[in-house]
């Protein structure tokens, strides 16, 4: 008999096709992450997270980052050599320990995300494999996502009787019987996405089963909210030509306290669309604890970036990494000079606020001004603006669709299972 499909929260039910749209919450501010009442008296829960050379990093940074939102204790692995991993689209991700040391532990979940060749180097990890077949076993939840499901969990053997889905991609390679088209599907201990646009509520899946509707729902609250089918994704007004060469560099300034979700979106979206993105540490490392605590490596020091001219400067969210940013005397130097040479400067969620004090955002329409039901996205001549969290997909696709056309946003959308307008 086959298994049955546990229903979802209302908020972001399992549906087939692709995900609905989401926006933010918070209209005019970004709200603080803080533990809420719901998730201070929330059970701790452990949850195991590996990464590998090649792994979605979208995937694996929205999984840490929702979760321990959540209260959970995540820890992630990294089954290589070394605890600096590289994902698919070039972010480098420092995992909390290897995977060595986390065999013999009890984890709640274990979440396996998705990329490649991300996904072929954790199902050749033997100790991974024990782990997740143990888990399994004693029927604790475990999950996966885009190419994880058929290439790690089949070959192990822990799809059988089970309904799962994945990555458009991969489907194929599933059982032909089981696999559904689902964006989330979950059948007994098992929980199955499809790609990096079905991530965050690939999450709050995992955090329902966890600790519950009400956290989830609570956390989705904080991250975002389902846009009405006739509200504006993203609104462009005082049409300016963003001329920019063939091949446009984008500059990404990133500090402690920074969004990841927002920074890792961003890099992976735009160098999907083949941009030279260059992530630059305004700290003395290039080491860099975001505002839930993954740690990421940008590619250079922001005074070695400033070297350079760059055709957009995005700058991500998150009260202390934007306090940081502010503080940059290079930083603020660059944006005065990309105002005087007409060039794009871009910001999310509390960022704008560097915008406005470099004297950016006079007479400009950001998206913080408009309110909860309006678009999430807003280009206003040479600056583009967003929300924050649950709009960072839209931002970075806004941005795709300003420098090479609708098309080929639509192409990287449908590559990380993301809804895109057709026209």
């Amino acid at each position: 008999m086959a298994a049955m499909a546990t229903p979802l929260p209302r908020s972001f039910r399992a549906r087939s096709g692709l995900p609905r749209r989401f926006s933010i919450v918070s209209s005019s501010i970004c709200l603080e992450r803080r533990p809420t009442a719901a998730t201070a008296l929330a059970p701790k829960k452990k949850v195991l997270l590996p990464i590998g050379m090649g792994t979605e990093e979208i995937e694996a940074v929205v999984l840490a980052d929702v979760l321990r939102r959540a209260g959970a204790e995540v820890l992630v692995a990294s089954v290589e050599t070394k605890l600096e991993v590289e994902g698919s689209s070039g972010t480098k991700i420092v995992a909390d320990a290897p995977i060595g040391d986390c065999f013999g532990e009890i984890f709640d979940l274990v979440v396996l995300p998705g990329g490649m060749p991300g996904a072929t180097r954790l199902r050749d990890c033997e100790i991974l494999q024990k782990i997740t077949c143990k888990q399994a076993e004693e029927k604790r939840l475990y999950g996966a996502i885009c190419a994880a499901p058929a290439v790690v969990l089949k070959p192990w053997g822990l799809l059988r009787r089970k309904q799962m889905t994945g990555h458009p991609a991969f489907m194929d390679k599933l059982p032909t019987f089981w696999a559904v088209k689902s964006n989330i599907q979950v059948s007994g201990e098992l929980t199955t996405s499809r790609g990096p646009g079905t991530a965050i509520d690939f999450a709050l899946s995992l955090v329902e089963q966890l600790f519950g509707s009400g956290v989830s729902e609570v956390i989705g609250e904080q991250l975002l909210i389902q846009v009405n089918d006739g509200s504006l994704r993203k609104e462009e007004v005082n049409p300016s030509e963003w001329s920019f060469g063939q091949n446009p560099r984008v500059l990404i300034p990133v500090a402690n306290g920074s969004e990841g979700m927002e920074v890792v979106t961003t890099v992976d979206i735009l160098r999907r669309a083949k941009i030279d993105v260059v992530v630059a540490s305004v700290e003395r490392s290039t080491k860099i604890s975001t505002s839930q605590n993954s740690t990421i490596i940008a590619d250079k020091s922001l005074s070695a970036a400033a070297e350079s001219k760059y055709d957009l400067i995005v700058l991500p969210g998150g009260t202390a990494g934007a306090e940081r940013l502010h503080k940059s005397r290079v930083l603020r130097k660059m944006l005065k000079e990309q105002k005087l040479e007409g060039r794009v400067c871009g910001a999310v969620c509390s960022s704008l606020a560097i915008l406005q004090k470099q004297g950016l955002l006079t007479n400009v329409k950001t998206a913080a001004q408009s309110s909860g039901e309006g678009a999430g996205v807003i280009i206003d001549g040479k600056v583009i603006t967003s929300r924050g969290l649950g709009t960072a997909i839209d931002f970075s696709l806004a941005v795709v669709g300003k420098l090479f056309g609708h098309a080929r946003a639509r192409s990287v959308a449908e590559g990380i299972v993301y809804e895109y307008p057709r026209q």
